[in-house]
């Protein structure tokens, strides 16, 4: 992470916090705060991979949300925030709630924050929009997730278990123990980042050789550049229990009777569901089931080349129909929008 620029990253501490898997211990929650003057608030958790500056935020003077106060949380697990790679006190286990329970108590006990404007998140932040809508249904007005689900499907959860046992298995991961070692597996983790790569474009994004807009010349480049480079500032343990996480996504953890479906049907904010149409992570028929069950539902789908990552704001034109879309559906014209602080 030594090209990381953490510029304007803010903490708060909570003295001792419940974990769902039964421990308690002292944590901290990173932040970015973007125009905190506006009465607006909305809430953007990270996504796998992501960092709190390389989040899609929609804050640029032209952006949907330049006139809010945006925050942008870092998940527990991923590094900014408390994670193994942190705290050796740090449990093995994390669950969806644990991140909304922590990400609550911030906007409530340290910005005072009583309702917001919105939950936006890409990815396992769309999860993490969804987690939001069912576990505080009144204390938002929308919820947007983006290229997410309130279940993590079972193909989902198999490719997950690709890049997992290339980095678990790799010699240099030493059967967990590579940190009390003082060493890095570094081999597991571009072996991550290779595994990954293809699942996150699509097939015709290969076809047409897209990644030469990324600046590569061939595939191999483009999965060294962007893929191997990316995962080895990582640390294993916790890609790894972020993941874990991710497979056992399910919003009817949230029900009394577990049922998914059934917790979706209690949401009560506005939701836009914006599923990209060639992501293999979450695909937009899982997306038009789920909005089924909303009943205050909205499906836009992001008619795209450029897989799951057409949310994470890799592609301007995405970017450009995702931002438009959700100011007319936050309901804003552009005489809202200002330059943020």
């Amino acid at each position: 992470m030594s090209s990381y620029d953490n510029t304007r990253i803010e903490y708060y501490n909570i003295a001792s916090f419940n974990f769902t898997s039964g421990s308690s211990i002292p944590i901290r929650i990173a932040y970015r705060s973007y125009n905190p003057s506006s009465p607006k608030k909305v809430l953007i958790p990270t996504c796998y991979g992501g960092r709190i500056n390389t989040t899609l935020a929609f804050t640029s003077p032209d952006q949907c949300l330049a006139s809010n106060h945006v925050i942008v949380v870092a998940m527990l697990g991923n590094g900014e925030s408390s994670s193994p790679s942190n705290d050796a006190q740090f449990p093995t286990d994390l669950d969806y709630r644990d991140q909304i329970h922590a990400q609550h108590e911030l906007l409530t006990k340290h910005f005072g924050i009583k309702e917001l404007e919105a939950v936006i998140g890409f990815s396992m932040g769309g999860q993490q929009a969804y987690y939001w809508a069912c576990m505080y249904p009144r204390f938002m007005k929308y919820v947007v997730p983006i290229c997410g689900s309130a279940k993590t499907s079972l193909h989902n959860y198999a490719f997950l278990e690709g890049p997992k046992a290339a980095l678990i298995n790799s010699v240099d991961y030493e059967d967990g123990a590579y940190r009390s070692k003082g060493t890095k597996p570094i081999r597991g983790l571009r072996a991550f980042g290779r595994t990954y790569c293809a699942w996150a474009m699509s097939a015709p994004w290969f076809r047409q050789r897209q990644f030469e807009n990324l600046g590569y010349d061939n595939p191999e480049d483009f999965i060294r550049g962007q893929w191997e480079d990316s995962f080895e500032s990582w640390d294993a343990e916790d890609l790894l229990i972020l993941a874990r996480m991710w497979q056992a996504g399910d919003v009817g953890k949230t029900s009394k009777d577990g049922d998914y479906l059934k917790a979706l049907e209690g949401i009560e904010a506005k939701m836009l569901v914006m599923p990209s149409r060639t992501d293999a992570y979450f695909p937009p028929e899982d997306s038009e089931t789920e909005v089924k069950h909303l009943e205050h539902g909205e499906l836009a789908v992001i008619e795209t080349i450029w897989g799951h990552m057409a949310g994470g704001g890799v592609n301007g034109e995405d970017t450009k129909w995702m931002n438009d879309r959700i100011a007319e559906f936050l309901d804003l014209s552009i005489s809202d929008l200002k330059i943020s602080d």
